[in-house]
């Protein structure tokens, strides 16, 4: 009896482990500097490009997605329009593929270039090998969005409050801190939930 108690306990304990190894690690806080800015990655472009080439001096928009998940479907027009109004407003703005797990099926990079140009985005759209850059930010799911001032982390989360009908968006909280961000004020809402598919990391 005692034999099996002590293997229940070591097992728990060994599953215990391995979940947290397996767990990305805690979402980056308001306030926080970019994490792993100089990590190189490779755009759709083709070019070797870093968070730190990305942004500006006044920020850096950046926005966990890729070419499959149903609720980035939903968000395209938006992410178009946000990606678009932060370059006419001198921000920088990254969007980041980090499924590694699909990087053999439709999140490839030969795929993303032709999504890139299907949706005929104007940032940087780069891979993410290994989920190396969602594990700094702490990120879960696509769409997620991270927005910095200079100083650091101003927002996170959500796009907005209606993924599934732009018509019906109350609060498009990301809209509003990226209005602060260009007047230099600090966004009334800073944390939403990031509703979507999960980061398809290396099992």
């Amino acid at each position: 009896m005692k034999k099996i108690t002590l293997f229940l306990s070591l097992f728990v304990a060994v599953i215990a482990s391995l979940s947290f190894i397996n767990s990305p690690p805690e979402e980056l806080k308001i306030n926080a500097a970019i994490p792993q800015a100089d990590y190189k990655m490779k755009d759709v472009s083709g070019k070797s490009i870093s968070l730190n080439d990305a942004k500006t001096t006044k920020g850096l928009l950046v926005i966990f997605s890729c070419n499959t998940c149903p609720y980035v479907k939903l968000s395209e027009t938006r992410i178009k329009e946000y990606s678009d109004y932060c370059l006419a407003n001198g921000i920088g703005c990254a969007i980041i593929n980090s499924n590694e797990g699909q990087r053999s099926e439709e999140d490839s990079f030969d795929e993303m270039v032709k999504y890139f140009a299907a949706q005929q985005l104007k940032c940087t759209y780069a891979v993410d090998e290994k989920s190396q850059l969602a594990n700094a930010f702490g990120a879960t799911r696509t769409p997620q969005c991270f927005l910095f001032n200079a100083k650091g982390l101003i927002y996170k989360g959500a796009i907005d409050d209606n993924v599934k009908d732009p018509s019906a968006v109350k609060a498009p909280y990301l809209k509003d801190a990226l209005t602060s961000l260009v007047k230099n004020e600090t966004p009334k809402m800073q944390e939403t939930k990031s509703i979507g598919c999960t980061i398809k990391r290396l099992e």
